[in-house]
C-alpha cells in the first residue's frame, strides 16, 4: 500500500471519529446524562471507575481528570476486583462502568455491586446489553464504524467513550463551581499551581540586613555588600521601617560627588517604599513590582499593611528563579 493510500485510511479514520463525536452532543440532554451527574454529585465515596482492555485504559484517563478536578475516583481493574481489590471500596462508592459492548467482564461485577448496594453507572454502546439494562443510568452512544482499517480495532467508540468521560468532568466542575485556585491544589508541582500557590511568604528571606536612620552611606554599602541582597533596610530606634537602600539608590548617590560615601543613609534612601503582605500571591507581587512605571527589585514584607511589622525582603530574582511568571 502505498503512502498515498494510507493517508486516506487516516482521513477516513477522523471523519468517522469527527462524525462520532457529533453525535454525543444530543446525549448530554438525555436524562441518563442527568442521571449520572446527580448522582456521582450525591456520592459519599468515591468514584470506581472500571473497563477492560481499550475500554480499561480510557477509563484510566477518565479517572484521572475526575480526580484532578475535585471528583475523588480511581481506576480498577476488573479482574483485580472479582479477585479481592473489591475490598478497597465502600458501600458510598459508584461504579462507573465501560464496555463498549456491554457484555464484557465488567458484567461480572454486578451481582457483588448490587449485594454491597453501590450505584452503578455505565458508558456503552449497545442499549440492550447487560450492563445497560442492569446499570442505575446508562449513557448509550451510537457507532456506526470504529474507522479501523481492517474493522477490528476499537477506535470510535473509545473516542466517543473518552470524550463522555470529559462531558461529565466538565458538568461536574460546572455544578460545583471549580475554579482555578482549586485546581492548582491537586497541580501543585505544575506552573499553574506554583503561580496560584506560592506566596511571597514562600520566597523570601527573613534574615534582612538593616541599618539605623543615623549611619552613613558606607556603612549601609559595608551591610549590603555582607548579606549580598541587593538592598538594606533603614530603621530607626523603634525598628520601625524608613526606607529602603537598594543598588540603584546607591547608584544615583555616587552622581552627587565624590564625598557621596559620607551621606547620611536619609538623604540616600527611598523613602516610604512599597511593602507586600507576606501572604500575597507570589504572582501579584511580581506584578507590583514591574508596574508603576520604575521596575523595583526588592520590596519589603510585611505581616500585614495594617501593622506594618517588617518580616522579610522580597527580590525579583527569586520569584523569576522560582518560574512563577
Amino acid at each position: 500500500m502505498s503512502i498515498k493510500d494510507a493517508v486516506q485510511s487516516a482521513r477516513n479514520l477522523l471523519d468517522v471519529e469527527t462524525r462520532a463525536l457529533e453525535g454525543l452532543k444530543n446525549l448530554v440532554e438525555e436524562e441518563n446524562f442527568h442521571s449520572t451527574v446527580e448522582i456521582i454529585l450525591n456520592c459519599k465515596g468515591r468514584v470506581v471507575v472500571s473497563g477492560m482492555g481499550k475500554s480499561g485504559i480510557i477509563g484510566h484517563k477518565i479517572a484521572a481528570t475526575l480526580a484532578s478536578t475535585g471528583t475523588p475516583a480511581f481506576f480498577m481493574h476488573p479482574g483485580e476486583a472479582l479477585h479481592g481489590d473489591l475490598g478497597m471500596t465502600r458501600k458510598e462508592d459508584v461504579f462507573l462502568l465501560l464496555s463498549n459492548s456491554g457484555e464484557t467482564e465488567v458484567i461480572q461485577l454486578l451481582p457483588s455491586l448490587k449485594l454491597f448496594g453501590n450505584k452503578v453507572l455505565a458508558l456503552t454502546g449497545k442499549a440492550e446489553s447487560t450492563l445497560a439494562r442492569e446499570a442505575d443510568a446508562a449513557i448509550v452512544y451510537t457507532i456506526d464504524e470504529e474507522g479501523c482499517p481492517i474493522g477490528l480495532a476499537p477506535m470510535a467508540s473509545t473516542t466517543a467513550t473518552l470524550a463522555l468521560g470529559d462531558a461529565i468532568a466538565a458538568a461536574l466542575m460546572h455544578v460545583r463551581g471549580f475554579q482555578k485556585k482549586d485546581f492548582a491544589k491537586f497541580h501543585p508541582a505544575g506552573s499553574l499551581g506554583r503561580r496560584l500557590l506560592t506566596r511571597v511568604k514562600d520566597l523570601m528571606t527573613s534574615d534582612f540586613p538593616c541599618v539605623l536612620h543615623s549611619v552613613s552611606l558606607s556603612a549601609a554599602l559595608q551591610k549590603m555588600i555582607e548579606t549580598n541582597l541587593g538592598a538594606v533596610f533603614v530603621i530607626d530606634e523603634k525598628k520601625d521601617l524608613l526606607g529602603l537602600i537598594s543598588d540603584g539608590d546607591v547608584k544615583r548617590s555616587i552622581q552627587k560627588g565624590e564625598k557621596f560615601l559620607e551621606l547620611n543613609v536619609i538623604d540616600v534612601m527611598t523613602k516610604s517604599p512599597r511593602c507586600v503582605e507576606q501572604d500575597t500571591l507570589a504572582e501579584i507581587a511580581l506584578r507590583e513590582m514591574e508596574s508603576g512605571g520604575r521596575l523595583i527589585s526588592v520590596m519589603p514584607v510585611v505581616d500585614s499593611h495594617e501593622s506594618g511589622k517588617l518580616v522579610g525582603l522580597l527580590r525579583m530574582h527569586d520569584i523569576l528563579q522560582a518560574k512563577i511568571k
